[in-house]
């Protein structure tokens, strides 16, 4: 088969969209965070960068997408060989009938596997070790999202047997990184001092900036997991505006009556709820449904970020009120919304059938339920074990005192702003430099422009 240079065009396109959305997730988080700790949790993210895409080409496309030549696809992993390193005997290859080159969509997938790791780390920011969370993520995404990939996307059991649907990562990207955040900050605990000290974001334009990358990116996230250019790309698009639009009207409205106050925090977390929710129902639903469900997780996910305080688990950044309340919204609203009206495939292709309110009966409902359900289990044990081993070897959580001090410096040796006056008293800055103490010239006398008017 021929390459098709339109489709393969686009999911490269879609592989840097997606790529974008992980500097944009660094600095939504960072803005979430305290100063002290931003470029910790920022570091997080780039780190998920480098360790994930080099694993991903090793061994984690072979492990989700690769088949078995005996008989099709593995029920719970891919081939541990068919893919394996460089790839040298697939550099030709077309991936299926999409006329797209396997190598472009093994690093579309890429960008997927680093923003799902680098998701969880919100719910840990302040106390977590970078080296303890480099081992978590190493393991986790061994463990558990590989695996997960397979049975979701790659021919594994939840696709392909349960039939349950999930177009872009609904059930491998948010509810599996939300219940696995769940695990760790339970096992790491509360931040000193939390809930009694103000811990609000520090710099709410960095949040708002980091929303509306996701929120750029997002669109190849959706619409490039059609990989072809065609009447369900379409719909993937515009269901991902309009959705992640409601979402962040239905997060004010909450916020507005709650509070009494509409809040651009709020407005950007509402925003990137709606982009959880729609993820995994995009190519199945129709646009006004898929506003409906973005108003839904809007406001649910409003009142589910409180959930931390009465239940006492410090969640850092949202991550479960946020990514697994609304992974489950998304998935669960296939088993009402879902119709082979916007997407033929649905019954045809993937075996499944249409939502509850478009004569599909609980039936797709109840899949996605057993899906969903299976992954939070799964990943939620994984994670706790892995993060229950870092903590007996202590590797998991800095002390106090470096918790106190800031972790940027502890862990980093950096701090994302200097504070240090540009005359300095102590140093002398820019006068340190060049040779001078201040207010005194090169040949050691009064310098007059020093001085005060008077």
């Amino acid at each position: 088969m021929d390459i098709d240079t339109g489709n393969t065009a686009w999911l490269l396109l879609s592989s840097a969209l997606v790529l974008l959305m992980t500097p944009g997730l660094a600095l939504f988080y960072g803005g979430l965070n305290r100063s002290k700790g931003m470029l910790n949790m920022m570091m997080m993210s780039f780190a998920c960068i480098g360790l994930i895409s080099v694993l991903w080409a090793i061994y984690g496309f072979t492990l989700a997408f690769g088949t078995n030549d005996s008989d099709g696809a593995n029920k719970f992993l891919g081939s541990f060989s068919q893919y394996f390193g460089s790839g040298t005997t697939w550099t030709s290859e077309i991936w299926g009938t999409t006329g797209i080159p396997t190598y472009v969509f093994m690093v579309f997938q890429m960008m997927f596997a680093v923003i799902t790791v680098a998701l969880i780390s919100g719910s840990l920011s302040d106390r977590l070790k970078f080296g303890g969370w480099v081992l978590f993520a190493l393991g986790w995404f061994t463990i558990v999202y590989v695996p997960v990939a397979h049975w979701v996307w790659g021919g594994g059991w939840i696709g392909a047997k349960l039939h349950a649907l999930d177009f872009a990562g609904g059930t491998a990207v948010h509810i599996n990184a939300g219940a696995a955040a769940l695990a760790v900050c339970l096992v790491l605990g509360k931040r000193v001092g939390w809930p009694r000290e103000n811990m609000r974001p520090h710099n709410v334009p960095f949040v708002a900036l980091g929303a509306g990358l996701l929120w750029f990116g997002w669109f190849g996230f959706n619409a490039g997991s059609e990989l072809t250019v065609d009447g369900t790309t379409a719909i993937a698009f515009v269901n991902t505006q309009l959705a992640t639009a409601a979402a962040l009207m239905g997060w004010l409205v909450i916020e507005w009556f709650r509070d009494g106050k509409p809040t651009m925090v709020g407005a950007s977390s509402g925003a990137v709820a709606g982009l959880v929710a729609i993820t995994p129902a995009c190519g199945f639903v129709a646009p006004l449904p898929a506003a409906l469900i973005g108003f839904i997780a809007g406001a649910v996910c409003a009142l589910a970020v409180g959930l931390k305080y009465k239940l006492g688990y410090d969640d850092s950044l949202d991550v479960v009120g946020v990514h697994f309340v609304g992974g489950w919204i998304g998935s669960l609203s296939i088993g009402f919304f879902a119709t082979t009206q916007v997407n033929g495939a649905i019954t045809d292709v993937l075996g499944a059938k249409n939502g509850l309110f478009y004569g599909g009966g609980a039936e797709q409902l109840g899949r996605q339920f057993i899906g969903s359900l299976s992954v939070t289990v799964y990943s939620f044990v994984v994670a706790l074990v892995l993060a229950l081993i870092l903590k007996a070897v202590k590797v998991f959580r800095v002390s106090e005192d470096a918790e106190i001090g800031g972790i940027d410096i502890a862990d980093h040796g950096e701090s994302a702003y200097d504070f240090t006056p540009a005359g300095g008293s102590g140093g002398g800055g820019a006068f340190a430099m060049a040779g001078l103490k201040p207010g005194v010239d090169a040949d050691g006398k009064a310098d007059v422009s020093q001085k005060v008017a008077g």
